[in-house]
């Protein structure tokens, strides 16, 4: 099993897998823009819980990554602190040398941000018994383009994400 610890998230971080969300007055409001092949956006608020996932004494257990071809997705932790784990949407994670693509985030309440199309991600967990709450902007579609990768069985390894 691999180790990640998780990093703050900061748009230099950030970069290789999405955008953080500015402020309308910021020079660099607009630069990024969702998009929504299917012209299917949709908003909601979903929820990941604790259990969803399999815990060591030090972390969570990062076994499985998803990607969205067709769209981004923007979300937004509303309740509590979480974690997740992210891969560039250009990696087909089918190679054990991946595995060392993979990075870990810790996210607090109000981080927004936005996964380019086919950023790989698993996540965001909460960190505690508490559901994470999580603002959500995605394709409506999108159970249809829902691409899913086990990683013991692609790479040869899971990974375990540890707050850092």
């Amino acid at each position: 099993m691999v180790q990640l610890k998780t990093q703050p998230i900061t748009p230099e971080a950030w970069a290789p897998f999405g955008w953080l969300p500015v402020a309308d007055t910021d020079a660099a409001d607009g630069a990024h823009t969702l998009s929504f092949e299917w012209g299917d956006p949709h908003l909601n608020v979903i929820s990941h819980a604790y259990d969803e996932v399999e815990h060591t004494e030090h972390g969570a257990v990062c076994d499985r990554m998803f990607r969205h071809a067709t769209h981004t997705q923007a979300l937004m932790p509303l309740n509590c602190d979480a974690i997740v784990a992210v891969a560039p949407a250009g990696l087909d994670l089918q190679a054990p040398e991946h595995l060392n693509a993979i990075r870990a985030f810790l996210l607090h309440p109000q981080d927004a941000f936005v996964l380019h199309r086919g950023t790989w991600h698993w996540g965001p967990f909460p960190l505690a018994a508490d559901p994470v709450l999580l603002l959500n902007v995605q394709g409506l579609r999108y159970a249809e383009d829902n691409d899913c990768v086990m990683l013991a069985d692609a790479l040869g390894s899971v990974a375990e994400v540890v707050v850092g």
